[in-house]
């Protein structure tokens, strides 16, 4: 049986196929169109995934007619009944095969479920919003999965920060991670109160966790405190979302583990994503597993999951297009030698908004002019820093707190020579690398720590400013040219 999981129709298409041996592919949409963000499905994604077979059901990864109700319910218009119809969505892509719908926060919490490894563990989703859910708490036990709690539109906390990053100037459902990084440099003090005030409902509630809004935010607050737009009020503003957003995870989170058999927790959602906050529940729990790609993408894969109730092993995300050859660890490590920056372009793309050195930039950590050299090449704010890549046996000499090999925890760095992987609060968003993972992307930080002693790689996407992560050699090819940098593409060099 060949079953695809797909998700799309709203942001952030992805598509993963499934055979009886397993998971074969999973790609975002954005990865093949070149679009970021493409919220629809690619003839190019298509074809590529039916190297494995014409797909003989689909799953997908919400209810179209819940969603309509809730769109409409929210004043955004008719038609959507007809943009909704999924048959006839996937036979305009030449897919006419049995559709099967899993509910929106269903397939989130499967996704993770049923890759954590965990026979029992309670189940936290929180996003913007599904059909109607935006926050769900489940109990998980075997492959039985049960939702003790919900809360519905329009009271969502993701819903509100997206809210929030557009207020103070970036791009709702894509920039919510630079508001987190910018929250570093505010006083969370200064607007924290006026925030609460204005948007929340008290949070008193002992029985369960109610987060309830004064204010339906699906079109935005551009309309709270216009007079706030110095360079200094938008970072307070950061700071004082980054800081509310935590505690009401905190909250939530005291409550389920009440509630848990136990005590192991998956997190999912789009807002499993802010690394900053996860770290703060971390320790309420004996363990905690969130699925590298928890957002709706990740969906392709957890509502095939949650339809067949099936465990799935899922160490790595090298899910995506594959680039045949050699990992070119010699040539890169001497580029990283003489010039200190480089991309790679190498084996199976990952799954997911971050990259884990296969789809990677490069550069030495240590220089203190490294970190204005990346963000200049591509384009972002100088006060963004880097993800660190360690070697899995060294992360406890350079870092404190949490760390895993997907970047879904923030630590304190304890090198002070480490500016460009270091945030202004002091902490790096850490991904380890251990024998299990990337072979080629671990022998060359094998090979970096022979040469300098240094068991660490910057490591960040191998993207054009307001475009997706490289996919194959002509993405890879196209980057070296736009920015004069080498990137080493099935082991030669392009430029």
């Amino acid at each position: 049986m060949i079953t695809w999981g797909i998700s799309g129709n709203s942001h952030d298409a992805a598509l993963a196929v499934f055979t009886d041996d397993g998971l074969e592919f999973a790609s975002h949409s954005e990865r093949f169109s070149g679009l970021k963000n493409d919220a629809h499905l690619n003839n190019k994604l298509i074809e590529y995934a039916k190297q494995w077979g014409e797909p003989e059901e689909v799953v997908w990864y919400e209810r179209p007619g819940l969603k309509t109700l809730r769109q409409l319910r929210a004043g955004q218009g008719f038609g959507y009944w007809q943009k909704n119809n999924i048959k006839t969505y996937l036979k305009n892509y030449g897919i006419d095969c049995p559709i099967n719908y899993i509910g929106h926060h269903r397939s989130h919490a499967a996704g993770g479920y049923y890759t954590s490894g965990l026979s029992a563990a309670t189940i936290m989703v929180v996003d913007s919003m599904g059909e109607f859910d935006t926050l769900t708490i489940w109990d998980a036990v075997d492959t039985t999965l049960k939702c003790i709690y919900k809360q519905s539109y329009p009271h969502s906390i993701g819903l509100w920060y997206s809210a929030m990053t557009q207020r103070i100037g970036l791009k709702p459902q894509e920039d919510e991670y630079i508001l987190m990084g910018m929250a570093a440099y505010g006083d969370p003090k200064r607007f924290e109160q006026e925030i609460l005030d204005e948007f929340f409902y008290p949070m008193t509630e002992k029985v369960r966790p109610k987060v309830k809004l004064r204010h339906n935010l699906h079109r935005g607050c551009m309309w709270w405190r216009q007079d706030l737009n110095t360079p200094q009020d938008i970072m307070d503003i950061a700071a004082a979302v980054q800081s509310i957003y935590t505690h009401i995870l905190n909250y939530v989170s005291k409550w389920a583990r009440q509630k848990s058999p136990s005590g192991d927790l998956v997190l999912m959602g789009g807002c499993a994503l802010n690394c900053a906050a996860n770290g703060t529940i971390r320790d309420d729990w004996n363990k905690v597993w969130i699925m590298p790609n928890p957002g709706d993408s990740g969906s392709a894969i957890g509502a095939v999951l949650a339809h067949k109730s099936q465990w799935m092993d899922l160490d790595h995300m090298f899910m995506g297009y594959n680039i045949e050859g050699d990992y070119p660890v010699e040539e890169v490590l001497q580029e990283l030698l003489t010039n200190g920056i480089c991309g790679v372009a190498n084996g199976r793309a990952e799954f997911g908004p971050r990259a884990f050195g296969h789809r990677s930039l490069l550069a030495d950590p240590r220089g203190a002019d490294i970190k204005d050299r990346v963000n200049n090449i591509k384009q972002r704010q100088l006060f963004r820093p880097f993800a660190p890549a360690v070697l899995e046996e060294h992360a406890k000499d350079y870092f404190e707190g949490h760390v895993n090999p997907f970047m879904q925890y923030t630590s304190t760095c304890t090198d002070p020579g480490l500016p460009a992987i270091t945030h202004g609060d002091g902490t790096s968003r850490v991904q380890t690398v251990s024998a299990n993972e990337s072979v080629g992307f671990r022998k060359l930080l094998e090979r970096w720590y022979e040469e300098t002693g240094c068991p660490i790689l910057l490591n960040t996407s191998l993207n054009i400013k307001g475009k997706p992560i490289v996919n194959d050699e002509l993405d890879a090819t196209q980057f070296a040219k736009h920015y004069g940098v080498k990137v080493f593409c099935k082991a030669a060099a392009t430029k």
